[in-house]
């Protein structure tokens, strides 16, 4: 019996992750695997009956292939009726791509839901709760992307989550400012994560992906995309192996995915797609929602030009690069200058003050000089925009130690700035003794600036990361969950790095 836990309101659908984790990783066992590996799998994932009717359009071998992930509460057996979802994520893939193209439909798109004598205005969510992923997904084609065409559905419910990411060996992620909810104030799940790059398990990576007590649907969702890509990077395909049929027996018992996926010829023709594309990087493709006026309800909204290109995007497959040179990079700056430094403003004092802060820390502390305009540092003392219920004392700025897998500690600070309190966007500052973590292992290219040379993370085309080596610790300003800071402000900010003391 599969076990579905009560939660609170603003709990479901952050459980897509873990599907999505399986679903890319399990599939490298097959290159290893044989007839009887697929029979085991096909097993594992009957364990829930096999979605009935379920709309998908069967893809021919070696062909590009669409997965819709389903986020939900289901029960497998049970009436759509009693059923709940906001997570609703297609995933593109492509052997002539050099990336998984992820797109992520937020809950809150206002859609017509068809009723008898006509229809009614709700959120796209409704969808699910009333007909299930069928209707979705005839609601997704009719109002949202027009041609499109699912080819395996996967619904995954939350009971699982804790076990998959914790037998993954928990996920190095990158918080981006403290996330703290008290159930006793508030209807929203409780929540105590501080701020800075740290290793999340079970029940913290499942507050952090869940999380939406102050932002919006668009952040929510770009940290869910963010935590994917984290996994899939730091999950190695030993452990992958050695650890494959306790995924699987995870996986199985959690969600529940269409027919062809019962089947040995389905799963081989979806494995082998998957494997072809092991070591691709994952495209975050952003919806293009606007938040409409609340009257009274409040939804989100797109205009029709913006969906297409959105899903455009989502079926192009990416080209490959050269070494060295990316999208990202044009206009990032060449040579030894950033060629100019637009919506950035010099604010040393605000660096010093928060390397003050911190005190000792056990490396040294570098700030940068310049920041975002319109943004400003979170500081210790009580401000309403960093905080939620309470003041966070160590949190801006925090300095603290790290482990790596094996059991190595260092030394590591963060430093908190608030880009927009409207839609809960930090962007942060961080140093730390361990110069090799998982973040930084593969740069998209590099750029040297003012003497410094900076190795440039982009991710969706956007610039994720830039960092900076020195011969004791590594430094490194991480953009906003949403990527909302342009490359020039990212690699001005980076290179503006300053010794403070």
């Amino acid at each position: 019996m599969t076990l579905i836990p009560t939660t609170k309101r603003g709990s479901l659908g952050r459980f897509t992750l873990g599907a999505v984790i399986v679903v890319l990783f399990t599939a490298a066992t097959t290159a290893v695997a044989g007839l009887m590996e697929f029979k085991n799998i096909a097993a594992d994932l009957s364990r829930t009956p096999a979605l009935k009717r379920a709309q998908v359009s069967i893809a021919s071998p070696g062909s590009p292939q669409t997965i819709l992930v389903i986020g939900s509460d289901h029960r497998a057996g049970t009436p759509w009726n009693t059923s709940n979802t906001d997570t609703m994520m297609l995933i593109r893939l492509n052997p002539s791509s050099s990336t998984i193209n992820v797109l992520s439909v937020p809950r809150d798109l206002r859609v017509q839901i068809p009723a008898k004598g006509g229809s009614f205005t709700s959120r796209i969510n409704a969808a699910y709760s009333i007909g299930g992923p069928n209707l979705l997904i005839r609601i997704m084609r009719q109002q949202v992307f027009p041609g499109l065409t699912v080819n395996h559905i996967v619904d995954i419910n939350f009971g699982g989550f804790r076990a998959l990411v914790n037998a993954i060996g928990c996920v190095y992620s990158d918080v981006d400012h403290r996330y703290y909810n008290n159930t006793a104030l508030t209807d929203y799940s409780s929540v105590n994560i501080q701020p800075g790059y740290q290793k999340l398990c079970g029940s913290k990576a499942l507050a952090f992906v869940r999380f939406r007590h102050t932002d919006s649907d668009l952040v929510r969702t770009a940290r869910q995309q963010d935590f994917i890509r984290w996994a899939k990077d730091q999950y190695p395909q030993s452990s992958l192996i050695s650890n494959r049929d306790r995924l699987l027996r995870i996986f199985g018992s959690y969600t529940q995915t269409d027919h062809d996926l019962h089947t040995v010829d389905g799963l081989i023709n979806l494995f082998n797609l998957i494997v072809f594309m092991d070591g691709h990087t994952i495209k975050q493709i952003r919806f293009p929602a606007q938040f409409l006026p609340c009257n009274p309800a409040c939804y989100l909204g797109a205009t029709a030009a913006a969906e297409r290109r959105a899903f455009r995007q989502l079926m192009t497959p990416t080209q490959s690069h050269p070494s060295g040179s990316s999208p990202a990079a044009h206009g990032s700056g060449h040579g030894r200058h950033v060629r100019s430094r637009p919506d950035v403003f010099p604010d040393p004092s605000g660096g010093e003050r928060q390397a003050a802060a911190l005190g000792k820390v056990g490396l040294p502390v570098y700030y940068p000089r310049v920041i975002a305009s319109s943004s400003s540092y979170c500081y210790q003392d009580y401000n309403s925009n960093c905080y939620l219920e309470v003041p966070s004392p160590g949190s801006y700025p925090r300095k603290y130690t790290i482990a790596d897998r094996l059991g190595h500690n260092y030394r590591a600070y963060r430093m908190t700035l608030l880009s927009n309190p409207l839609l809960g966007q930090y962007y942060g500052i961080q140093g730390m003794q361990w110069q090799n973590p998982p973040l930084l292992a593969s740069p998209s290219f590099t750029r040297t600036v003012d003497g410094k040379k900076l190795q440039v993370f982009t991710g969706g085309g956007k610039v994720t990361q830039v960092a900076w080596h020195t011969p004791r610790g590594v430094y490194w300003v991480s953009n906003t969950l949403t990527n909302s800071l342009s490359a020039q402000q990212m690699i001005a900010i980076a290179a503006s790095f300053t010794r403070a003391g």
